[in-house]
């Protein structure tokens, strides 16, 4: 009972500033970072949302839906595709806590035939470490996508193929794994997976999912492709059953945000279980590359995340939380030809996260980053803050260049540091993200230990 009244109580405190909702400087620099993605790469609409301080903060459409919707709407279905993954994995994980299987159960305890089946466990199923061969590595429509297939099909041409390695020894993405695992939910529950997890996940959590397959058509958003630097062309949909339990869902920016607070405040399914999710899943040599069960899981910029990104015939979407932040980011586009997801997902990112906690020694390191950088443009660099290396790459040439080329720039509007320091070659290793109103450079600098190391390098580059 404490517990509770102490969850009641901490609830009728002010939310943080963090929390509240975007300021309209935020959202009008949202709103120029998507126009300028969208302008710049062609891709027809795109739709995002925010969550901060643990609750959804923003939610917007831009562009064109489709060729008979004008108007972006947020509340639009997607296709989010592979971003799915995590709802499979999360219907297995609800099985286990019935009893009604095992992470550690093989395979062929549940379907017959497939080769190694009697080796491969469903955790690895679910972490891509099976060996089964993936169905669609290709990022296009194949010839037999044109027609409808089953799951049993897709098992039937791949999944009883040479394995591609022995289970639990390497790490290949497999959406063969996921169609297996999606199998196996609708045999030990009696129910098809999205059924299952209408009822599990997406009723209680008030999102509005849709299978794919069937979100297609003059009241849904239209995927588009381009060949080369072609124009922008409708694609046509693969035919039924082709993503199935590996990417069948379709679902708005805004409800996928609140499966995202969900895993924030760990509501809906037992904590364990998220965090069994999140857990990377180590290789029979102790190595991970930080996949779990469903999501990548990592550390960038001094920020722990969890991440899936998805990609279906005519869309790209990616789905981004930071746990620690209290904070995610969802952006799905129309199309399948462009960098503006990973485009807008790090830009807004920049502009609603709180700046990454710096070390004392990344805050000293920067300002003499800066002040050095400073030199460089003006051509007034100090010699003796250099290595004997450092001083023979910055010939009279090399300064010339760094002078005119940087100087005609004018001042930065933005100097910051990204990516943890690191050692190599016995130097420190930093870089820098370095903005200006129309280009972005970046500064990778190599430095002796110590607050007053010597420079081994500064080299400045373009940056995307």
């Amino acid at each position: 009972m404490l517990t509770r009244l102490l969850a009641v109580a901490a609830l009728s405190l002010p939310i943080p500033a963090i929390a509240q909702s975007l300021t309209p400087a935020e959202t009008a620099q949202i709103d120029t970072l998507v126009a300028g993605a969208l302008g710049d790469t062609g891709v027809p609409s795109a739709s995002i949302a925010v969550v901060r301080g643990g609750r959804i903060v923003f939610a917007k459409a831009y562009g064109k839906p489709s060729e008979t919707i004008a108007t972006a709407d947020p509340k639009l279905p997607y296709q989010i595709a592979s971003i799915s993954k995590q709802f499979t994995a999360a219907a297995v994980l609800l099985l286990e806590d019935e009893g009604k299987l095992s992470l550690d159960d093989t395979v062929s305890k549940y379907i017959p035939g497939i080769t190694g089946g009697d080796r491969i466990t469903i955790r690895q199923l679910l972490s891509h470490t099976s060996g089964l061969q993936d169905y669609w590595p290709q990022d296009y429509s194949f010839a037999a996508m044109a027609k409808p297939v089953t799951p049993q099909q897709i098992v039937d041409r791949w999944a009883k193929k040479p394995l591609d390695f022995a289970p639990g020894t390497q790490w290949q993405y497999s959406n063969t794994g996921y169609v297996v695992a999606g199998m196996i939910v609708e045999k030990v529950s009696g129910q098809p997976l999205l059924s299952f997890l209408q009822q599990r996940i997406f009723k209680p959590l008030d999102i509005r999912a849709l299978d794919q397959d069937k979100a297609i058509g003059k009241a849904f958003p239209q995927g588009y492709g381009r060949f080369a630097l072609g124009p922008v062309r409708a694609e046509t949909p693969s035919a039924p059953g082709w993503l199935y339990a590996a990417g069948e869902l379709s679902m708005s920016a805004q409800d996928l945000a609140k499966w995202d607070v969900a895993r924030l405040n760990r509501t809906t399914l037992p904590a364990d279980d998220w965090a069994a999710q999140e857990t990377p899943v180590k290789l029979a040599d102790g190595s991970s590359n930080g996949y779990g069960l469903g999501v990548f899981t990592g550390s960038a910029d001094g920020r722990r995340y969890v991440e899936h990104s998805g990609e279906a015939v005519g869309f790209l979407s990616e789905n981004i939380v930071y746990p620690d932040d209290k904070a995610a980011i969802v952006v799905l586009t129309n199309s399948w030809f462009s960098d503006a997801v990973g485009r807008i997902s790090k830009g807004v990112a920049r502009i609603v996260l709180p700046p990454a906690t710096a070390s004392a020694e990344d805050t000293a390191a920067l300002a003499r980053a800066r002040s050095v950088y400073d030199q460089l443009r003006t051509g007034t660099l100090d010699r003796k803050g250099l290595t004997e290396d450092a001083n023979y790459y910055f010939k009279p040439v090399a300064l010339a260049d760094y002078k005119s080329s940087l100087g005609a720039l004018g001042t930065p509007t933005a100097f910051a540091q990204t990516g943890k320091a690191r050692l190599r070659g016995g130097f420190v290793n930093r870089t820098y993200r370095i903005t200006y109103p129309d280009r972005t450079l970046s500064l990778s600098t190599y430095a002796e230990p110590g607050a007053t190391g010597r420079y081994e390098q500064l080299l400045v580059a373009p940056a995307s």
